[in-house]
């Protein structure tokens, strides 16, 4: 197994134990946060199984295999566009949802709820992948070998087409240009919101003389502003070069790359290599900001090296 076999597989099984510890919902976090998580959680596995392990892995040191029939190439770009669509747009609703909860105190109650939180997950994943069934019928099968479908290629009228051209022009401003755009408010917002409310904090607790004396909604508030800016500020610095490659892309109508040290291709390369790296930093992300992911997942590790230990004694 080559070096980048094995790093797909480190991304697939750092998602699923994600998924498996937050599941679990013994993270300290409230039933809100943990079904944000544990959905982007998904969708970032589903890139990762569909983008990266079946479709760059799989073409790339399986050429023979049944990947490359149509039938089967097709589903795949699908569910990588879709999946990537879905994990995107739930990153910004966990954003938008946090900040309800720190700058809404009125909405907070009947909005950052659990049920409200699964609504809103179904719904981003029913619109994410309707969005992204045309991509389906994009691709054309390259040659047909023994009466069966080889291999999925862009349509010939897919770079002229205006009608392909408007959907791609339109696909690319939902995802990641206005994402990118709406987390960035967001955030300044909520930074605004969070010293404003510091500022009328520690004058109230200076006046009664508490200044010494821990305050727990503020350490509360403060561990899900770090894992907020933690998760959003990693997806603004690993898809910046994504957007703005896009937006070269289309300006300048590149089609074609002279070859594979053209600095337009190694941009290209780079900036898609950043945004599949983004569907595994939350795993580590979540690791560095929670104390309780970390003893959890330090359980999930010693679990299976203690059945052994107990299996050698016995």
């Amino acid at each position: 197994m080559t070096e980048t076999e094995n790093e797909r597989q480190g991304e697939k099984e750092l998602n699923l134990l994600a998924i498996v510890i937050l599941s679990r919902g013994k993270c300290g976090l409230s039933k809100c946060i943990s079904r944000y998580l544990l959905g982007m959680a998904a969708a970032d596995l589903l890139v990762v199984i569909t983008d990266l392990i079946l479709t760059r892995v799989g073409l790339s040191y399986f050429p023979n295999s049944f990947l490359f029939i149509t039938p089967v190439c097709r589903p795949i770009m699908f569910l990588g566009s879709a999946a990537t669509v879905v994990s995107v747009w739930l990153t910004v609703a966990f954003t938008f949802d946090r900040f309800v909860a720190i700058c809404c105190e009125n909405l907070k109650t009947k909005y950052c709820t659990e049920k409200t939180a699964a609504v809103v997950i179904g719904t981003v994943s029913v619109l994410g992948c309707s969005e992204s069934v045309p991509w389906y019928f994009i691709y054309q099968p390259y040659l047909i070998i023994d009466n069966v479908l080889r291999d999925c290629v862009f349509e010939l009228n897919f770079r002229t087409s205006p009608v392909w051209a408007a959907y791609e022009f339109v696909h690319l401003i939902l995802t990641p240009c206005v994402p990118f755009f709406l987390i960035l408010l967001l955030n300044v917002l909520t930074v605004r919101r969070i010293l404003v409310a510091s500022r009328v904090r520690r004058g109230l607790r200076g006046r009664s003389n508490e200044e010494n004396q821990k305050d727990p909604e503020m350490e509360n508030r403060n561990k899900s502003i770090i894992l907020l800016f933690s998760i959003s500020g990693s997806f603004i610095l690993l898809w910046v070069t994504q957007v703005v490659n896009n937006i070269y892309r289309r300006i300048s109508d590149t089609r074609y790359y002279n070859s594979y040290t053209d600095p337009r291709y190694i941009t290209e390369a780079t900036s898609g290599m950043l945004q599949l790296l983004s569907s595994c930093t939350n795993t580590c992300i979540y690791v560095l900001t929670q104390a309780k992911f970390r003893e959890e997942l330090k359980n999930a590790v010693k679990y299976p090296l203690n059945l052994i230990v107990k299996f050698v004694k016995s």
